[in-house]
């Protein structure tokens, strides 16, 4: 398993320290972290009937879940449209749209299949006037042209990077930059995903997890027969 750059808390008493080591990680403005703040009691809230994460990474919600999405955002500072494939609980795709909520033009497109998962999503995108729109389909069924003028694309914890790059091959144009973060076996899935694709890209490592990487993807394209 990936040893974290924090120590894990012992019990859910500990989430107030964890918050603290994770803003020393990832600084946010006052409003922002308000947001947060607030995205944090609805999430603990729906996590009691709802898996929105594996339950033992509860006690590291800060740390593990929110400061390593919000770690994105210095990889594309100046973004202002995200598209966030596999949403999930909500990491990276209502972390962000909580840090982009003050930006103009500011917008994060949030994919998600499961319908307990995208109704919490679109819930707390309403309750928090987040700039977030909730797709509840599969990434497959999700039109280019339903996303516009996207800038970066992310996708956490979805799917081995052979497949996860046929999600995000259709919304890849030029000046579109991936986000992909990625765990301790990243070298190897990137071996196996350049046998099906030509990846212009760079790895980025984490600032949450000693052993995790972001792959920042800059092109995309499938190889042929022969290449």
């Amino acid at each position: 398993m990936a040893r974290s750059l924090i120590s894990a808390p012992h019990s859910a008493t500990d989430l107030a320290d964890d918050r603290t080591r994770a803003l020393a990680l990832t600084p946010v403005s006052r409003e922002t972290l308000d947001r947060l703040d607030r995205f944090v009691v609805r999430f603990l809230e729906t996590q009691r009937h709802t898996n929105l994460v594996g339950p033992s990474t509860v006690p590291e919600l800060w740390t593990r879940h929110i400061a390593d999405s919000l770690q994105l955002l210095d990889l594309a500072p100046a973004a202002r449209v995200w598209l966030d494939l596999g949403s999930g609980g909500g990491f990276p795709g209502l972390v962000l749209a909580c840090a982009l909520a003050d930006r103009e033009g500011g917008m994060v497109h949030l994919v998600e299949s499961t319908a307990k998962k995208a109704a919490f999503l679109r819930d707390v995108a309403s309750e928090l006037a987040l700039p977030a729109r909730v797709h509840h389909l599969r990434i497959e069924d999700l039109a280019p042209d339903a996303v516009p003028d996207v800038d970066v694309i992310t996708a956490r914890a979805l799917a081995p990077l052979k497949t996860l790059l046929g999600y995000v091959m259709p919304f890849m144009k030029i000046g579109i930059k991936c986000l992909l973060p990625k765990g301790q076996d990243v070298e190897a899935e990137l071996s196996e995903a350049t046998k099906y694709w030509r990846v212009n890209h760079k790895l980025v490592n984490s600032r949450t997890n000693l052993a995790g990487r972001i792959m920042v993807v800059h092109e995309l394209a499938r190889r042929t027969r022969g290449q």
